[in-house]
């Protein structure tokens, strides 16, 4: 193929916004030769379709790091990367109907506190007097995190990608990566459908294709793909601004501010692993009497349309970052369960640094591929 080049220094599959992250961090430390493969459009999947949150209040240590790591490079993003993302920290309130998720609550903001996680404490009284819109009749209580947010995922891809750009990445779109070649235990190149491409590290960050990816190097990830349906309302005004994410966490149901409406979801129990992204109208119906219950007033909302995500997700709810056992050169960042563009920029610069350095002074530990083998792994409790 014309312009094909046949090598590279890294190759990254996957133009979500982990995949731009890692290119940008590699290229800003030197490495001339990046290339992004993505099989459709730069952050059309799962990072386009994302809701754009943006928290700290994790269960998990390791979690609340990653995020703060990530929320300070959003916090000064359009001064690194020239683009407003348009992030709104207008905090997250997490509520709880039952009493275990409630000491659950408890327990993790006394861990968030211990890593500086600015968080409060708050009675059903409480959060009625602050948010009047919301029904606290069954309420323990709730969590509110005033620096947690949202912004907008494709815009921070961009940003990442153009940026990476300009120090030499090279992006290919609509090239899908077939297989990936190991000889000796090591990574030697990879067969795309424009070409082979030898090179000696290949960067596994292609989401919910993560699991067929690492089957291509003879690799088995514990991750699966679960679809996630999201809706918007029409313009709607009856819920005064500005209005935090809030997450009634006991039916994983969620909703926030997307302007001129609200952006609404909830995790479907029943939802087996698939790669669909069709609208189902009758999960619908159950968002909308979730949704009606938490927020009466939303009753009055029309919705404008809907669409479906998908999220990548493990036994235990973390991620598994780092180096693939058995197979020098070949690294993965998959199975983020939702928090994927949020911890995007941290786990982009620890992957150059595992890379070019071969150590990194973050954690992994909790998201090490060995970890499933452990009966006492804590996994991540904060997810819906």
């Amino acid at each position: 193929m014309k312009n094909w080049k046949k090598t590279a220094e890294v190759a990254i599959i996957g133009g979500g916004i982990m995949g731009v992250s890692a290119a940008y961090y590699l290229a800003r430390r030197g490495v001339s030769d990046v290339i992004v493969l993505e099989k459709e459009l730069l952050a059309q999947a799962s990072t386009g379709l994302s809701v754009g949150g943006i928290r700290q209040q994790f269960s998990n240590p390791a979690n609340i790091r990653l995020s703060q790591e990530s929320i300070r490079v959003y916090e000064r993003f359009e001064e690194e990367f020239g683009v407003d993302i348009k992030f709104r920290q207008v905090g997250y309130i997490f509520l709880a109907r039952k009493e275990d998720t409630w000491n659950d609550f408890l327990s993790s903001v006394e861990t968030q506190r211990q890593h500086d996680v600015p968080v409060e404490v708050l009675s059903p009284e409480d959060i009625k007097q602050r948010w009047s819109y919301l029904n606290i009749d069954d309420l323990k209580g709730g969590t509110f995190g005033p620096k947690d947010g949202y912004a907008d995922p494709y815009l921070a891809a961009m940003g990442f990608a153009t940026s990476a750009r300009k120090f030499g990445v090279r992006i290919e779109e609509k090239t899908e990566v077939t297989g990936i070649n190991i000889e000796g235990g090591r990574v030697q190149g990879i067969e795309t459908a424009k070409g082979s491409i030898s090179v000696p590290v290949v960067v596994n960050v292609a989401g919910p294709w993560g699991g067929e990816v690492a089957r291509m190097a003879g690799s088995d990830l514990p991750v699966k793909p679960y679809r996630r349906q999201v809706f918007m309302t029409k313009s709607f005004d009856a819920i005064p601004k500005p209005v935090p994410l809030v997450i009634d966490q006991d039916v994983t149901f969620y909703f926030r501010s997307e302007e001129p409406g609200i952006i609404m979801g909830m995790s479907d129990p029943d939802e087996p692993s698939s790669f669909n992204l069709n609208v189902d109208r009758d999960f619908l119906e159950k968002v909308i009497e979730v949704a009606i219950h938490r927020a009466p007033v939303l009753e009055k909302a029309e919705i404008l349309r809907g669409w479906g995500g998908l999220y990548t997700i493990t036994p235990d709810d973390n991620p598994i970052i780092g180096e693939v056992p058995g197979v020098k050169g070949l690294f993965s960042a998959i199975g983020f369960s939702g928090h994927g563009f949020q911890q995007a920029p941290a786990v982009g610069l620890i992957l150059s640094q595992l890379i070019l350095d071969g150590q990194t002074n973050f954690d992994l530990k909790p998201f090490s591929y060995g970890r499933f083998d452990k009966k006492d792994q804590e996994g991540e409790k904060r997810v819906v």
